[in-house]
C-alpha cells in the first residue's frame, strides 16, 4: 500500500507529507482548495507526463516522493528488482523531480530509472481515477483480465491451459521456420561444412603432433653443428687417455685409499659413480652420433606438415584439439541440416496438433465468455444505476482475434452513459466522474483490483441524496480489500472513511498555500457539518455529522480509526 507521499514545491504546494494507512482515506476542502493538486503530484510520481509548469513560483525545481509498501504486492517487487531496483525492507521509494528547465528525473529506492520503467513498475501498485492517464480502464489489454476476473476458476483454468498450448506452438513454429529457412543457404552451408570437414579429416590430425614436429625440424635444421659438437664430447670422453680413462685411474686410487682407511669410502664411491656416468655417456653419444643425419628430404616434408597444420589453425581454432572439436561441431550441424527436412515434417505434425488443440482451447474461452457476458453486463449496468448512472448502457464487445495466450478474443468495453446516443468505446468516455464510476462499478462486480491502491478524484460529480449513502457504501466496502484514496465533496463518503485529511489553502507572508490536516473526531464533526451545507455550529449539522461517524464506527460515540 501507499504508506507515505511528500510533496515539495509543486504548483501551490511548499511543503506537504502525508502519511497514509489502509483503508478509505479521503481529502475534503472547499472548491478550489488544492485537492487536485494533490492527485496531480501523487500522477507525476508514479511517472505521468509532466511539464515543468508544476514547478511553484520562485523554485528551481519540484519533487514528489511516493513510499509504497510492496510485502504483499509481488508484482511490483519483482518488476521493480528486474530493473535493478530491488525493494528494501519491502518498501519502494519512488521519487520524481522537475526542473524548472524542463528536464525531469525518476529515481526507485535511489536507482535512476526512466518514466516508462517507472510506470512499468506502478502499474502494479495504483489505479488513478480520474483526469489521469494512470488508469487500467484505458487499457484496453486489460479489460479481458476483469472479465475472465469475473468469470473465476473455470476460466482461469482454461487460460493456463491455453497459455501453455501458445507457448508450445510458438516454440514449434519458430524451429520450423529456422529448418525451413532459404534452401539455397542451406545447400550452401552443407556444401561448406562438407568441405571444411574433409579438409580437417584429410590431415589425420593427431594431437599434439605440431609440437613433436617442431623439434625434429630443429634437429634436422642443425643437423651439422649438432654432429660436431657430439663428436667432440664423445671424442673427449672415451679418446685415449681423456675423460673416461682418467676417470678410471682415480677410480683405482680412490679403491686403494678406502681399502686402508674406511673413512673414504664415501669418495671411493663419488668417483666410481662418476665413472660409471662418463662410461654411460659416452655409450650415448656414440648411438645419438648415429642418429644425426641431415636429412633434406625429411626436413622438406616436415616443413609442408606443419605448414598444413599452420592453415587449419588458421581456420578452425587456435591448437589441434580445438580444430578436431570443431570437426565434432561440422557433423552435429551436418547431421542437423541432413536431417532438416525429417524433422521439419515432424514440426509440421505437431503444430498441427497443437493448433487443433489451442483452437478448442479457444473456443472454449470464447463460449464461457460470450455465455456471460450478459450477466455481467447488467450486473454493472445495476451498480451503475446505484452510482446515479441509471440510463447509462454497458457492453462487453467480444470480437475473433488471432488465438495467444488468453485466448482468440479481442475485449473491450463499450458505454453509453446518455439515452439514445450509441455505444462507444470506454476508452473514449468525456468525464473523469464517469469513468470513477464506471471503474468502482466494475471493482464492485468483480470484488477484483489489479492495483492494490485505487484514488478516485471525480467520482461524485454529479451525484447527491440517497446515491451518495450508495458511493459511500461502495466505497469503503471496495476499502475492506485494497487501499482507497478519495478526493470528495460528499459528507456521505467523508463520513465512512478510515482516515479524513482537510485541503486548504491559505495566504502566508503573501503567497498562496496548499495545507493538509489530519482531522480529528471533533475536527472531522466540524468538517462534515460544513460539506453538509450548513454552519459548522448548526446544532442540526453537527447531529447529522456525528450520526454519519457513529455509523461508520458502529454508534453515535465511535472512535475515529485515524491513520497517518
Amino acid at each position: 500500500m501507499l504508506t507515505e507521499l511528500h510533496i515539495r514545491n509543486f504548483a501551490l504546494i511548499e511543503e506537504l507529507r502525508l502519511e497514509i494507512g489502509p483503508g478509505l482515506t479521503v481529502l475534503t476542502g472547499e472548491t478550489g482548495a488544492g485537492k487536485s493538486i494533490i492527485v496531480d503530484a501523487m500522477a507525476a510520481a508514479l511517472g505521468e507526463r509532466t511539464g515543468p509548469e508544476v514547478v511553484r513560483s520562485g523554485a528551481e525545481k519540484c519533487v514528489v516522493e511516493a513510499v509504497f509498501d510492496v510485502s504483499d504486492c509481488p508484482a511490483a517487487a519483482s518488476t521493480a528488482a528486474d530493473l535493478g531496483c530491488e525493494p528494501e525492507d519491502g518498501l519502494l521509494i519512488l521519487t520524481r523531480e522537475i526542473a524548472r528547465g524542463g528536464r525531469s528525473q525518476c529515481r526507485v529506492n535511489a536507482h535512476p530509472v526512466t518514466a516508462s520503467a517507472l510506470r512499468e513498475i506502478t502499474a502494479h501498485l495504483i489505479d488513478l481515477h480520474g483526469q489521469h492517464e494512470h488508469q487500467s480502464l484505458l487499457r484496453v489489454p486489460l479489460h479481458i483480465e476483469t472479465l475472465d476476473a469475473w468469470l473465476g476458476d473455470e476460466i482461469a483454468n482454461l487460460r493456463v491451459l491455453a497459455k501453455s498450448i501458445h507457448e508450445e506452438l510458438t516454440a514449434a513454429a519458430a524451429e520450423r521456420a529456422r529448418l525451413t529457412a532459404d534452401e539455397r543457404e542451406r545447400a550452401r552451408l552443407l556444401d561448406l561444412y562438407k568441405f571444411q570437414a574433409e579438409e580437417i579429416e584429410a590431415a589425420r590430425l593427431v594431437p599434439g603432433e605440431d609440437q613433436d614436429l617442431a623439434a625434429e625440424r630443429n634437429r634436422l635444421a642443425n643437423a651439422e653443428r649438432l654432429r660436431a659438437s657430439a663428436s667432440e664430447l664423445y671424442e673427449s670422453l672415451n679418446a685415449e687417455g681423456a675423460g673416461v680413462d682418467r676417470l678410471a685411474a682415480a677410480a683405482s686410487a680412490a679403491a686403494r685409499i678406502a681399502e686402508i682407511d674406511s673413512s673414504a669410502q664415501a669418495i671411493a664411491e663419488a668417483v666410481s659413480s662418476a665413472l660409471y656416468s662418463a662410461q654411460e655417456a659416452a655409450l650415448g653419444i656414440r648411438e645419438y652420433l648415429e642418429t644425426v643425419d641431415a636429412d633434406p628430404a625429411r626436413l622438406e616434408q616436415i616443413e609442408d606438415r606443419l605448414d598444413l597444420i599452420r592453415t587449419l589453425k588458421r581456420k578452425y581454432g587456435d591448437t589441434i584439439e580445438d580444430v578436431l572439436r570443431y570437426a565434432d561441431e561440422l557433423a552435429a550441424k551436418m547431421d542437423e541440416l541432413i536431417h532438416s527436412e525429417e524433422r521439419s515434417q515432424e514440426l509440421d505434425v505437431r503444430i498441427d496438433q497443437l493448433q487443433e488443440r489451442m483452437s478448442a482451447v479457444c473456443a472454449d474461452l470464447s463460449t464461457l465468455r460470450k455465455s456471460a457476458a450478459r450477466e455481467f453486463e447488467t450486473a454493472v449496468e445495476n451498480e451503475l444505476a446505484e452510482l446515479a448512472m441509471k440510463n447509462t448502457r454497458f457492453e462487453v464487445s467480444i470480437q475473433p482475434t488471432q488465438p495467444g495466450p488468453t485466448g482468440a478474443d479481442a475485449v473491450e468495453f463499450l458505454i453509453s452513459p446518455n439515452p439514445g446516443e450509441p455505444l462507444k468505446p470506454l476508452v473514449k468516455i468525456a468525464s473523469g466522474g464517469e469513468m470513477s464510476r464506471v471503474m468502482l462499478a466494475l471493482k464492485t462486480v468483480t470484488r477484483r483490483s489489479e492495483a492494490p491502491v485505487l484514488v478516485f478524484d471525480e467520482i461524485d460529480t454529479g451525484i447527491g441524496g440517497r446515491t451518495a449513502h450508495v458511493l459511500g457504501e461502495k466505497l469503503a466496502s471496495l476499502a475492506s480489500s485494497c487501499q482507497v484514496l478519495c478526493v470528495t465533496h460528499l459528507p456521505q463518503v467523508a463520513g465512512r472513511a478510515a482516515a479524513h485529511f482537510a485541503v486548504e489553502k491559505v495566504v502566508t507572508d503573501g503567497r498562496t498555500c496548499v495545507r493538509v490536516r489530519s482531522l480529528e473526531r471533533e475536527e472531522r464533526v466540524k468538517e462534515l457539518a460544513r460539506m453538509l451545507g450548513g454552519d459548522e455550529a448548526s446544532e442540526a449539522a453537527v447531529l447529522h455529522a456525528r450520526e454519519m461517524l457513529g455509523a461508520r464506527t458502529g454508534g453515535p460515540h465511535g472512535a475515529n480509526h485515524r491513520h497517518g
